[in-house]
Formats: structure tokens, C-alpha cells, sequence
């Protein structure tokens, strides 16, 4: 895959990542693509199909991981999620920086493809912090809060291994964090605006 270098964007539900994610893509009108991940779970209120995630049945996206549709996918709580190649190549072809959001597992199958990516983690400043944050969303159960704080226990654990991301932000200042995204982004964007202009 030619042009810009794709970003993946890797941390616990409750990081800020997304937060982050849509003021990147709203300050830099243009220059970033979201790569749309398939999910088998149902649309939390608010979500739209195809902008939010493309929500699918279990056949259906079983169907395209076993045909190798999909570059990374995870299962979680029962449900899946994934990246499809097609969701990739479509920002790209628009000349964009393609920005996927994914667990940390799928970090390490895109570590297997030669899509090369910039790998950044967002962490929260705490465990504590991360669950005030998530009990504050008010959208889990308490089963469904107690898995996704095991899942960042590992994440948090993982992010720290030598050589899994190119930079790890830790989010626990908003404006600091997106001073430092935007920063380890900056040759990349600068590529895209000199290529436009």
C-alpha cells in the first residue's frame, strides 16, 4: 500500500482515544480517514452504521475473516470486531492518513502484515482514573465495566513492552495528550497538505 503511513491508534475503552481521535479529524479537515471497523455488537444510541462502525451479523463478518477480508479482529464480550483491508484502501485511496482504532491484540496481527504503520498507545493516567471514567459513561454493566477493566489491565501491562508502540501518551491532561499526538503526527500531515497544495 502506497501513500501516507497509516496510524494505529491503540488503548483501553475509557483512554480518551476517540475523544482525541475526532478533534485530530476535525482540526485537520481532510487530511485523516477513519478506517470503519465491522462489529457484531448492536449500535450504542447515537451510532450510525457505516460512519461509527459497519454493524454485521456473526456469519457474515465469520464469512470474510476466514476469506481473509480482514487485516486484524478480535472477539470481545462476545462480540466481534474488525478491520477490513477494503476499509483501509478506501481512506487511502482518498490521499488520506489513515487512522484504525485497535485493541491490542489487534496491534500485534498488524504487526504481521506490511501495512507499517505509526503505532501510538493512549493510556489513562491510572486504573482508578480509567474506571471512574467508564462508570461515568454509564453504558456497561457491571460485568461488562469488570471485563473491560481486565482487558485494561492487560493493555496497560502490554503497552509498556519494548518495541510494541513507536510512542505511548498518557492521557491524564487532554491538551497536553493531544499536543503530543499531534506532534508525532506532524511529517505525516505536512505530506499530505504539500501534497494538496
Amino acid at each position: 500500500m502506497s501513500g501516507p503511513r497509516p496510524v494505529v491508534l491503540s488503548g483501553p475503552s475509557g483512554a480518551g482515544k476517540s475523544t482525541l481521535m475526532k478533534r485530530l479529524m476535525r482540526d485537520h479537515e481532510g487530511i485523516f480517514g477513519f478506517s470503519v471497523s465491522h462489529t457484531t455488537r448492536n449500535p450504542r444510541p447515537g451510532e450510525e452504521d457505516g460512519k461509527d462502525y459497519h454493524f454485521t451479523t456473526r456469519e457474515v463478518m465469520q464469512e470474510g475473516i476466514d476469506n481473509g477480508d480482514f487485516i486484524e479482529n478480535a472477539e470481545f464480550s462476545g462480540n466481534l470486531y474488525g478491520t477490513s483491508k477494503a476499509a483501509i484502501e478506501d481512506v487511502l485511496a482518498m490521499n488520506k492518513i489513515c487512522i484504525l482504532d485497535v485493541d491490542i491484540q489487534g496491534v500485534k496481527r498488524i504487526k504481521e502484515t506490511d501495512l507499517n504503520p505509526i503505532y501510538i498507545s493512549i493510556q489513562p493516567p491510572s486504573m482508578e482514573i480509567l474506571e471512574t471514567r467508564l462508570r461515568d459513561r454509564q453504558t456497561e454493566t457491571e460485568e461488562s465495566l469488570q471485563k473491560r477493566l481486565e482487558a485494561a489491565r492487560i493493555d496497560m501491562e502490554l503497552s509498556n513492552e519494548p518495541g510494541v508502540f513507536d510512542v505511548v501518551i498518557v492521557n491524564d491532561d487532554l491538551e497536553k495528550a493531544y499536543e503530543e499526538l499531534k506532534d508525532i503526527l506532524k511529517d505525516e500531515i505536512q505530506k499530505i497538505q504539500e501534497a494538496k497544495s
